[in-house]
């Protein structure tokens, strides 16, 4: 039997959160590993090529979070997240580049003076007023969620708690429905609960609990 696949996260992360997602969704357990990134263990540091969480040691390294997401659901995908067209993968990449760039110089205007910290709000919302016009449904494609729905909703709520009175008021009532709705949902509540920082020879940490979520 080949050993449990190796999870290293960092909760916040929205990296890691689309990739904790996808695994939990799938069912497919791994051992979890919490880390500060402040604070990179060296058993990380060997294993990840990026440095940079989330990434996962099963008969290969992943550090992509999208490529977690799909290794996770190509084993078992019971609410049909791979249903999905192929402009579900272009959100994805448009969420993964631009916006995160333009998300990056909002929220952490201090650390890029050479932007227009208004400007870089802007570009952002251009994405977010795709995506509000595009939730005609309950999700971004249909009644039930896809990938792409929940490799861009942790991105959305990052961005949205950079300031939560000047999102509420901006014109995107589908968006703020869309995410109002996966922050109450079982599946994000799940994958948030906190973990203690791993240390070698802690005691294994099975993610997801298939047991608690009966």
């Amino acid at each position: 039997m080949p050993p449990t696949p190796i999870l290293w996260s960092f909760r916040r992360c929205p990296y890691a959160m689309r990739a904790r997602l996808a695994i939990q969704s799938a069912g497919v357990q791994c051992e979890l590993r919490e880390i500060l990134l402040k604070d990179k263990p060296p058993a990380f540091l060997a294993t990840s090529n990026s440095g940079t969480v989330p990434s996962l040691k099963a008969e290969t390294t992943i550090d992509e979070s999208r490529d977690i997401m799909i290794w996770a659901l190509q084993q078992n995908d019971p609410d049909g997240w791979l249903d999905m067209p192929s402009a579900g993968y272009d959100l994805i990449t448009e969420n993964d580049g631009p916006f995160k760039a333009a998300l990056d110089h909002t929220k952490y205007a201090v650390r890029h003076p050479d932007k227009n910290e208004a400007e870089e709000r802007a570009k952002a919302s251009i994405f977010l007023h795709k995506l509000n016009n595009q939730l005609t449904q309950r999700y971004l494609f249909k009644d039930t969620a896809s990938l792409a729905d929940m490799a861009i909703l942790p991105f959305v709520r990052q961005f949205a708690n950079t300031d939560r009175a000047w999102f509420d008021a901006q014109d995107w009532p589908n968006l703020i429905r869309w995410l109002e709705a996966f922050k109450a949902s079982d599946l994000f509540l799940s994958i948030m609960r906190k973990y203690p920082k791993w240390e070698p020879g802690d005691d294994v940490t099975i993610f997801p609990d298939l047991a608690e979520n009966r």
